[in-house]
């Protein structure tokens, strides 16, 4: 008795029930083997996988491939149905010297039983049937390509799919075809949403007026219009649904349909080979952005315009436009206004850098927050928030008083050694990073999914490169944070440089407001303000200039080696509370 195992495949674009194809494939293979006493002891079907995939990406197929190289295989021979579903164009070529070399037959209903690798006969009949099911599945792609072509143009029939933002699917009557008819399908057509249209004119209306993409899609949802996934749950459940976002914008002014026409083939799937080196693994199919030259457009209007046509053509116009301008690189605005802090305080609500302002004469560190991104984050911050540089300044330089005075030396060192040397705060800022290089990984794999999955590699680079940036500066701080771990500070060291800090206190507190930028920064604060507590957290992070070692090695090159950083930590009252009729405090 010869054991089998059954291989077999049925995909969702066979339109067949996957319980009735398997069972004539199964029938097929057990009518060829039952002369010979064989019987099936195992399958491998494949539901839901084009047969444009080679067998290493078919799930079932792919594990008969790894059970072939089993020696204790529980099987002696595989049987398949229907060849035409299990080969495609020159798979079998590649498929095959694998059952020849693991000497397991392949049994087939076309040859008769099992396929003879030394008989061209076979060999010939076999890739006549991988060709043959090559051009069934193209020849069905150009007749079903040219009929949604032809019905769009001539009938501007709607196709299916989700209707555009602006629009809702109403019912158009009965379907054509008797059979699809007697089923219960239906047609549908374009209808106008009175919620939603009036939103897609504004949206015109305000890129004719100069607005940019960005601004329209912030004041869409400062004004509180729901974002098309927002208003229309199902129709993105992946997308964040709390603001609009440009590329929904853009979107909206790109579509054609807003015309009152009928558009179709605005997009192709293309194959391409997912390893150029190893061409057995297959393609993968990507959306492509077809020319707008290749869209097939109704003949007539088969629903009601939201823009005219006049003014699609004129946003067209100018975003094209705005892609083909030459960009220029701004050059930073130079300012002659002294900013004692600049670049050391961060708001503690975003945790972004506050941005230096004058008002009525004095500078002033705000932080406005976009109001879109505000909610899409879920932070309760304010529309700006401002901070008076001479209420700051006196209550950090009493702290820096305090804690570099010499009479606090010990305190101070004591301090250090907690907060920067040694203890949870270096394991955690550790762990930190290596959290963040886990889910970095994790984003990288689904940008990989997403490639392979069809999704635009364009975009999908441009993801990538973001997160090995972001992978760079994780392990940078991870190497950091080990360096700094193996070689701890001195008291010696420490002494010196906070003996360093109090000869610069006495300097700072008898210079002017205008001249202390460069002293905070030699303090290496870092600050951050949180105006719901009024409070200002300091952190300071000298430059331990005892361990800093300037030479020449051998080749006559400067080496710089920095010592590891440690820090202070104190929360300072913001003492001043006066706020002024225009609201800055």
């Amino acid at each position: 008795m010869i054991r089998f195992v059954f291989a077999g495949r049925v995909s969702r674009e066979d339109l067949q029930d996957p319980e009735a194809s398997r069972a004539w494939q199964r029938h097929r293979s057990e009518t060829l083997i039952s002369p010979t006493g064989g019987v099936i002891v195992g399958e491998y079907f494949d539901v839901g996988q084009t047969r444009a995939l080679p067998w290493q990406r078919r799930p079932r197929a792919n594990e008969l491939l790894e059970e072939l190289k089993n020696p204790n295989r529980g099987f002696d021979a595989v049987v398949i149905g229907e060849p035409q579903r299990m080969f495609y164009g020159n798979q079998f070529s590649l498929i095959f010297p694998l059952f020849e070399h693991y000497r397991v037959p392949l049994w087939v209903p076309e040859v008769g039983g099992p396929v003879d690798p030394s008989s061209d006969a076979h060999d010939l009949l076999m890739s006549i049937y991988g060709g043959t099911s090559k051009a069934e599945r193209n020849r069905i792609k150009i007749r079903v390509r040219a009929a949604m072509e032809a019905l769009t143009a001539a009938e501007g029939r709607f196709l299916g799919g989700r209707p555009p933002y602006g629009y809702k699917l109403v019912d158009a009557g009965p379907h054509p075809n008797p059979a699809r008819a007697s089923d219960g399908k239906r047609l549908y057509r374009l209808e106008l949403d009175p919620e939603t249209a009036p939103v897609v004119t504004r949206i015109y209306r305000e890129y004719l007026r100069g607005r940019g993409i960005h601004a329209i899609a912030e004041g869409l949802t400062r004004s509180g219009v729901p974002c098309p996934s927002r208003y229309d749950p199902n129709r993105n459940r992946h997308r964040n649904t709390a603001a609009w976002s440009k590329n929904t914008v853009r979107a909206i002014l790109q579509n054609p349909r807003y015309t009152g026409h009928q558009v179709w083939n605005r997009h192709r799937k293309e194959e391409v080979l997912i390893d150029v080196d190893d061409v057995t693994l297959g393609h993968r199919s990507q959306l492509v952005l077809n020319s707008p030259d290749k869209w097939i457009y109704s003949m007539g209007q088969t629903h009601d315009p939201i823009v005219m046509p006049e003014v699609f053509d004129e946003v067209q116009r100018r975003m094209a436009i705005r892609r083909n301008a030459v960009v220029h690189e701004r050059s930073p605005r130079a300012t002659d206004r002294p900013y004692a802090l600049r670049g050391l305080l961060r708001c503690g609500l975003c945790e972004r850098k506050m941005q230096g302002s004058y008002h009525n004469g004095r500078p002033y560190y705000r932080c406005t927050y976009p109001g879109a991104y505000v909610k899409e984050k879920g932070l309760d911050h304010p529309v700006t928030i401002n901070l008076r540089e001479d209420h700051l300044l006196p209550s950090l330089d009493a702290w820096i008083a305090q804690v570099f005075d010499e009479a606090r030396l010990d305190e101070t060192l004591r301090a250090m050694l907690q907060t920067g040397q040694t203890g949870p705060r270096k394991d955690s800022e550790a762990e930190a990073a290596r959290r963040t290089l886990a889910a970095i990984e994790r984003r990288l794999a689904k940008y990989r999914a997403a490639l392979d999955a069809g999704a635009d590699p364009t975009v999908v680079a441009g993801w990538i490169t973001e997160a090995q940036r972001e992978r760079g500066l994780a392990e940078h701080r991870l190497t950091r944070r080990s360096m700094h771990a193996a070689h701890p500070l001195t008291d010696d060291e420490l002494r010196d440089i906070v003996a360093e800090l109090g000869n610069m206190k006495d300097r700072l507190l008898h210079a002017e407001p205008s001249r202390k930028e460069e002293l905070y920064r030699e303090f290496g604060l870092c600050m951050t303000y949180n105006v719901r507590t009024r409070t200002l957290s300091v952190e300071s992070r000298p430059e331990p200039m005892s361990r800093v070692w300037l030479g020449a090695n051998p080749r006559g090159v400067t080496t710089h080696i920095h010592a590891p950083a440690f820090r202070v930590e104190l929360k300072i009252p913001i003492v001043e509370r006066v706020r002024d009729p225009k609201g800055f405090f």
